[in-house]
């Protein structure tokens, strides 16, 4: 698989000729919609989930959107292409196997409601978790997407998250709040820290995982 990462949280795989997108958010560029066959979607917060984005791609070409059944309540018009993903789901997507896994949003604060989040396993070897620190069982993943930065998560206990998912080799995601100051002390911090080849990927790099 080919993979492009774009701003914050948005991956973009390609595979035989199809592409999936993962978490086409507000931070990232629309155009990593473009030519997509599939697309996956963690939760319903628009740092992930750009609505009009995605609508204005199912209105040039009907695809399937993956996600959980709670985006049916925020897509609007495009729900109709909403398939519901529920925890230990194993689907193919645009050619690439998937599986479901964690369920719920990391807390950002008592008062703020928990959202359904579902992490993604691509064949089995690349992870891309969402907003939650889920360790998924029965799997050695190579290649993992870690939220760096975000309102709900400590520093300490990403790295700890890392350490436990033992990946070969770990990239940033969820880092399009950082200033350049910010992505000095974390990159220093994640790469000393982490126990794996960590790097930050900067919006349009590609990777063959």
């Amino acid at each position: 698989m080919r993979l492009t990462k774009y701003a914050h949280s948005c991956l973009r795989l390609e595979h035989d000729g199809a592409v999936l997108v993962v978490d086409p958010g507000g931070f990232s560029d629309p155009a990593a919609l473009d030519g997509a066959d599939a697309v996956l979607v963690t939760h319903e917060h628009p740092d992930h989930l750009d609505v009009a984005a995605l609508t204005r791609r199912l209105d040039r070409n009907s695809i399937p959107v993956y996600g959980p059944a709670a985006l049916g309540g925020v897509l609007g018009d495009a729900a109709t292409a909403l398939v519901p993903v529920t925890p230990g789901d194993t689907f193919t997507a645009a050619g690439v196997p998937v599986r479901a896994v964690g369920g719920r949003h990391a807390v950002i604060h008592p008062d703020i409601p928990v959202v359904e989040n579902i992490g993604y396993l691509f064949d089995a070897t690349v992870y891309h978790p969402g907003d939650a620190l889920h360790v998924p069982e029965d799997v050695e993943v190579d290649t993992l997407f870690a939220p760096i930065h975000a309102p709900w998560s400590k520093f300490s206990e990403v790295v700890d998250f890392i350490r436990a998912v033992a990946p070969r080799r770990a990239y940033a995601l969820h880092d399009a709040m950082l200033n350049d100051n910010g992505y000095g002390v974390l990159d220093r911090q994640y790469a000393a820290l982490s126990r794996t080849d960590y790097q930050r990927l900067e919006p349009g790099t590609r990777i063959d995982v």
